[in-house]
């Protein structure tokens, strides 16, 4: 019976190919994306962020900066910044005044679907110059990629 997993030289090919290619796939997305959109586009820390509160409104400081894989002190200053720019509320917890929940703003909500439009759009677009066979190809990856970003999350900190 043949061995099913890959050889160490195919899976060493795969990788080194996904390395180069996703960052200059999110490039490319991102200049699309800040050309058309109206007003200056949030970098993508704030993005990542703004994206975490509409998943999970509600969210602690602690909990963004776990999901996100960044440190507290980075999440706290996007928050002020975000904040600030009157795209995210922070609201104290009934109980312990000293814990954060993050709450999108209108105006977040509605930006936040501007540029999420835009990104399906330009993907859409791009995906009609392929073949049939690589659009499906890739239609069966996106759950092989999205398995690998999940296994490549560290593993949580035993407390």
């Amino acid at each position: 019976m043949p061995d099913s997993r890959a050889s160490a030289q195919d899976l060493d090919r795969v990788a080194a190919a996904l390395a180069e290619c996703l960052p200059a796939l999110n490039r490319a997305l991102d200049r699309r994306v800040a050309q058309d959109f109206r007003r200056p586009r949030p970098p993508e820390g704030q993005l990542a962020l703004l994206r975490f509160v509409a998943q999970r409104e509600g969210v602690t400081v602690r909990e963004a900066a776990d999901a996100l894989l960044m440190r507290p002190n980075n999440v706290s200053a996007l928050i002020s910044q975000l904040t600030g720019e009157g795209l995210l509320e922070r609201r104290q917890d009934s109980g312990d005044k000293r814990i954060a929940h993050l709450h999108l703003t209108s105006r977040a909500r509605r930006e936040l679907a501007e540029v999420q439009l835009l990104e399906r759009a330009h993907i859409a677009d791009a995906l009609q110059s392929l073949t049939d066979g690589e659009t499906g190809a890739l239609g069966s990856a996106v759950g092989a990629l999205t398995s690998l970003a999940r296994s490549l999350r560290p593993a949580p900190a035993a407390e």
